[in-house]
């Protein structure tokens, strides 16, 4: 990975110092060899299931999926698109939670490569630096541009926002349909799966408070597609033992 941004560069070292780094081979190529390699083993599994790719509606499709790939699905396993974060000086002084809900989420199941779809919560008390509200969104996005497992995702969300904040007060939830499940093995077309990261309340000595900050993590807005909404209203700074900045 070369010509990062120094934001992007101190969440790399930071996911690969606690181990929670995407699995990544060394070798870097480049995108229009990665799309044309990808096209060409492509273009081998589909004659493998007998596909007539001669056929005007199969002929692109090879081309098609290295694009969505390379440059779309998982354009988040190169740090060179890690977006450009706005984080400013906490001149207002605010210590009261900002949450963030209803983030829109697709990544895809790194063990059968099929969709994962739902919903992010994102809450963080600032400490002395504050982030533009759509950066939290662009940064879901990111890290579910990969191939990826829902625990995973959450706490790769986690530490960024603590890494570009400078605060252990950061806390994601992210409720999510996995369609491994649902649209093969065991095809329940009906459960989710919450995951839940919390930071700031997390240590030994506060473990008391932890089940009352699990309660208000896990509240969410509009339910995830096909579900009911549930809606329920939390205490400011419930997802924290306090505002005091640790």
């Amino acid at each position: 990975m070369t010509s990062l941004s120094k934001e992007a560069a101190l969440v790399h070292a930071a996911l690969e110092e606690r181990g929670l780094e995407t699995p990544l081979r060394g070798e870097v190529l480049d995108r229009e060899t990665r799309k044309r390699r990808i096209k060409e083993h492509m273009t081998e599994i589909m004659q493998l299931l007998n596909l007539d790719l001669s056929d005007d509606s199969l002929a692109e499709t090879p081309h098609r999926i290295a694009k969505m790939y390379v440059d779309e699905i998982f354009s988040g396993l190169d740090y060179a698109n890690f977006p450009k974060i706005t984080v400013i000086e906490n001149k207002m002084k605010v210590d009261e939670m900002v949450t963030v809900r209803d983030i829109t989420l697709t990544s895809t199941c790194e063990h059968h490569f099929v969709t994962i779809d739902g919903k992010a919560t994102v809450a963080y008390i600032p400490k002395d630096s504050v982030i533009g509200l759509s950066k939290i969104n662009r940064i879901v996005q990111f890290f579910s541009q990969r191939p990826q497992v829902q625990e995973r995702l959450t706490q790769q969300i986690l530490v960024a926002l603590q890494t570009l904040l400078g605060t252990n007060n950061v806390a994601v939830s992210i409720d999510a349909v996995h369609y491994c499940v649902k649209a093969r093995g065991i095809r329940d077309a009906t459960s989710a799966t919450t995951t839940t990261s919390l930071g700031g309340c997390s240590s030994p000595a506060r473990i008391p408070a932890r089940s009352s900050c699990v309660r208000c993590v896990i509240t969410r807005g509009d339910g995830v597609a096909g579900r009911p909404a549930r809606r329920q209203q939390a205490p400011a700074g419930a997802f924290f033992m306090s505002g005091r900045q640790r």
